[in-house]
């Protein structure tokens, strides 16, 4: 006699059910997201709950909820994976430095401004990731690169003059230190905080992608995108390590079928995508301001250069890692 197995999560998230007529259980999963549905990071969350759907047969079912709908904020995703609170969670990784050094290393000021130093530096950071889900019992599915993170305030900021006094929106500590530096007031945001904080005044600009700030709908309350190639920094699918075995042999590899498939999918689209979010941004009112001076360049990756050597401070394999990376952009 077929049994389905049933296994509840705190979330209740995960259901084993018997498909009807087949001889095979169903696996239900959720998986947490801060950000709102029209986010690219919202977006790839779904291609990859439809490529695991796809490449499962139907056997492992994930349904995104986006929007903070299952009461988790981002910063709160590693240990409610972890721990089991829900099955899986697209989180911003540059927000869990305070618990692993690693993932700070893609949030790191000018370190890899291009799509082509990004993917060579998530490359070089990818064994890393992996041990520090894993020694908090979790799995890596897979990462994807934000949009290069720029300005957005009602000027352009484009000088050391137009930064000064700005109260900036930052979202992790080196971003903080490097606007402080900078002779801006930095204040530190989730995204979900950032929306309610601008409408109150608290802050008057706002670091981000332009993608997020076309889900955002920022126009509303900002004129101007100053383009600076900040970060590129990533966004992480992870899963919870006892969910993950509880999946057959086949069933984990259509996962990580799928996580190829839209790391793929994510890589190739971002920069047409970036293409998309300033066209859209230009048609609601938003000044785009694409070229910087030399001097403010130079004076942005001055300021954010003592965030890159604490951080080598502080994570013991840093300097081994960048090492890596180095390496590849000379071969």
């Amino acid at each position: 006699m077929l049994h389905a197995t049933l296994r509840t999560t705190t979330a209740g998230a995960l259901a084993l059910t018997l498909v009807a007529g087949a001889a095979q259980a169903q696996v239900r999963l959720d998986l947490s997201s801060e950000i709102p549905p029209a986010s690219i990071h919202a977006q790839m969350a779904d291609f990859f709950a439809e490529a695991v759907a796809e490449e499962s047969g139907g056997e492992v079912l994930i349904t995104p909820h986006h929007g903070g709908a299952l009461g988790f904020r981002g910063a709160d995703h590693f240990d409610a994976v972890a721990d089991g609170a829900v099955d899986l969670a697209t989180s911003f990784g540059g927000g869990w430095v305070g618990i692993e050094p690693v993932f700070l290393v893609s949030s790191l000021p000018f370190l890899a401004p291009s799509l082509e130093e990004n993917r060579l530096l998530y490359e070089a950071s990818r064994p890393f990731y992996e041990e520090a889900f894993e020694a908090n019992n979790q799995v890596m599915v897979f990462a994807t690169p934000w949009p290069a993170t720029g300005f957005f305030a009602n000027k352009p900021l484009d000088s050391l003059e137009a930064m000064a006094g700005v109260r900036m929106r930052s979202y992790d500590a080196p971003s903080t230190a490097t606007m402080a530096n900078l002779g801006a007031s930095p204040l530190q945001l989730t995204w979900a905080d950032t929306i309610p904080q601008l409408n109150t005044g608290a802050v008057d600009a706002v670091m981000t992608s332009a993608d997020a700030a076309v889900a955002a709908s920022l126009w509303e309350q900002q004129s101007h995108f100053t383009e600076v190639n900040y970060a590129m920094p990533l966004q992480f699918v992870h899963m919870n390590r006892d969910v993950y075995q509880s999946l057959t042999d086949d069933q984990r590899a259509a996962l990580h079928r799928a996580a190829e498939r839209t790391v793929d999918h994510a890589w190739s689209r971002l920069e047409a995508g970036v293409v998309e979010a300033y066209a859209t941004l230009e048609a609601n009112g938003v000044t785009v301001i694409t070229d910087i001076s030399p001097e403010f360049d130079a004076a942005l990756r001055e300021a954010g250069q003592s965030s890159i050597d604490e951080w080598v401070a502080r994570f013991g394999p840093g300097q081994e890692l960048l090492d890596s990376f180095f390496a590849s952009l000379d071969n």
